[in-house]
């Protein structure tokens, strides 16, 4: 009989270490990415701040070419929502919102992600003048894993993850707009 305690013991100390140890885990992740495009900064935003444009150069928009999308809004406004719903577990269910804008700087989104995990996160493309004819895009990705799935993060690599769709859709971007007529030619 005291073994069978000694081992239930054990047992529900291995059972609630984790969720011990998640209660010490900041679930909080940022991840950034840059890449240079040879364009003036206005053109770029001109093109980045319509969320119906990253269907062309973002690699969670390619990933499921049948996925179902509805609009909400005006495109590059303010409140726009772009929703999606995909068959496709890693593409999955949500929408984005755009949720701030300066003009030729910089657009905010915020993505309620419903399917397959629930999770709402931030994400902004950042642009910087290099000179009059080339432009810094920052693209960046930030959110919290609420306890005790924030567990994970022991053992996801977020930047890894992330960071690389982050930098592929960059450089999608980057051909996408390198290859464009100039609008001011």
């Amino acid at each position: 009989m005291k073994a069978l305690k000694i081992t239930l013991a054990v047992l529900a100390i291995l059972v609630a270490l984790p969720f011990v140890v998640a209660l010490f885990i900041n679930g909080s992740y940022a991840i950034e990415k840059q890449i240079t495009i040879n364009k003036p900064k206005q053109e770029v935003y001109e093109y980045i701040k319509y969320l119906k444009n990253q269907n062309e150069y973002s690699v969670w928009a390619k990933l499921d070419p049948a996925m179902k999308q509805t609009h909400l809004g005006t495109d590059g406004t303010v409140g726009f929502i772009e929703a999606w719903e995909s068959t496709d577990k890693n593409v999955g269910k949500g929408e984005q919102e755009i949720t701030k804008l300066v003009e030729g700087e910089r657009i905010e989104t915020t993505i309620r992600f419903k399917e397959p995990i629930a999770s709402t996160d931030k994400a902004y493309i950042a642009l910087e003048a290099r000179d009059s004819t080339s432009t810094t895009v920052k693209w960046g990705f930030t959110g919290k894993m609420k306890y005790p799935l924030n567990l994970l993060l022991l053992v996801m690599n977020m930047e890894e993850m992330v960071g690389n769709d982050l930098q592929n859709g960059l450089a999608n971007l980057k051909a996408i707009m390198e290859k464009r007529q100039s609008t001011n030619q």
